[in-house]
């Protein structure tokens, strides 16, 4: 048994929760490989990006110390190897979600607040790239935090995270793990409910893949006496279907990782990175890749960075892995843009 498959289970065993064994595939090694692009401008974690016209977009963060947070806006562009600033985010926001629908970026919830007083936030802001400027959008229809959002068609899925426990909630530890999953229409410009997640959680990572939504990882917070939150990663992979409004539960990832990012490249899902609270705190450098045809996990070459709270996304067969925190929590934040180049032979 692997190292990771073994982290894994203790890590099962010691949440007190029971799930299926990992499946991993035995077979020749993936012809993927790692290289490095521009760094960003701005050292930040907890980023969860967006791709619009061949551009990548990332909004927000926490900086270092983890007291900071950011209202920094900037987009890379593959072609010329460059960041540019863009316009600022309206507010500063950590852990807001871009999603890209038509051809608008719509930036969703988030934090404000330095660590420990993060207040989950309802608002949506709307790029457009043509202008440089933002908007108001339609708000959610309530505060939310470190869940996932992710574009189907033309319309714009939110699902878990973390919700204010009550409305005055202004401390990290105020806020409750969600399986509520709304969807935006941005023609009729209205939020609808939708099936709830099989699992509540915060700090995972999605990608969409034939028009399903894979939801994949995270963490749950859980209360102690003390006030403090005790906070267990899953690996639980479940997929949401618009067409059915339903769930299905497949294999769990071999390793439990939180504050881990995702994307896909030939309709397999690529996942990269996270840390781990218990039992003992770790930062991962840990990939893998998942196909939907087998139901089964098989190592990648790991991250050259270690890092948590970072942002994928893939342009083309090319993920680029951006930012992120390189020590467990706040701390360590860091400009890495590294990127996973799939299927296509090392220079």
């Amino acid at each position: 048994m692997s190292n990771h498959v073994t982290r894994y289970l203790l890590a099962v065993i010691s949440a007190g929760v029971f799930l299926a064994a990992p499946r991993v595939e035995a077979q020749a090694p993936i012809d993927a490989h790692w290289t490095q692009a521009a760094p960003a401008s701005l050292a930040r974690q907890e980023l969860y990006p967006a791709v619009l016209n061949g551009r990548l977009y990332v909004a927000g963060g926490i900086l270092t110390p983890p007291t900071g947070y950011s209202a920094h806006f900037e987009a890379y562009d593959p072609q010329t190897n460059q960041w540019t600033v863009l316009a600022t985010l309206p507010e500063a926001r950590h852990h807001i979600a871009l999603s890209a629908a038509g051809e608008l970026l719509y930036a969703i919830g988030g934090f404000s607040g330095g660590f420990p007083n993060w207040r989950a936030q309802a608002s949506v802001y709307v790029y457009d790239a043509a202008t440089n400027r933002w908007r108001d959008g339609v708000p959610l229809p309530g505060p939310r935090a470190e869940g996932i959002t992710a574009t189907v068609g033309e319309k714009i899925y939110v699902i878990g995270g973390r919700v204010r426990a009550n409305a005055d909630s202004t401390h990290f530890n105020d806020h409750v793990d969600t399986v509520r999953s709304d969807v935006f229409d941005p023609a009729a410009k209205r939020w609808t409910r939708i099936a709830d997640a099989p699992t509540a959680r915060n700090s995972a990572a999605h990608a969409v893949i034939d028009g399903k939504v894979y939801v994949v990882g995270g963490r749950q917070a859980t209360k102690q006496a003390d006030g403090n939150l005790r906070q267990v990663n899953v690996g639980t992979l479940e997929i949401y279907d618009p067409r059915t409004n339903r769930w299905q539960t497949r294999a769990p990832m071999p390793q439990a990782q939180g504050g881990l990012a995702a994307a896909t490249v030939g309709g397999k899902l690529f996942v990269f990175g996270g840390e781990q609270w218990v039992p003992e705190q770790q930062v991962f450098g840990s990939a893998w890749r998942y196909d939907p045809l087998t139901d089964q996990w098989q190592a990648l070459p790991p991250l050259p960075t270690p890092r948590h709270g970072l942002g994928a996304a893939a342009i083309g067969n090319r993920i680029h892995v951006i930012g992120g925190g390189t020590r467990v929590g706040g701390a360590g934040a860091t400009t890495a843009h590294e990127v996973l180049v799939v299927g296509e032979a090392r220079p």
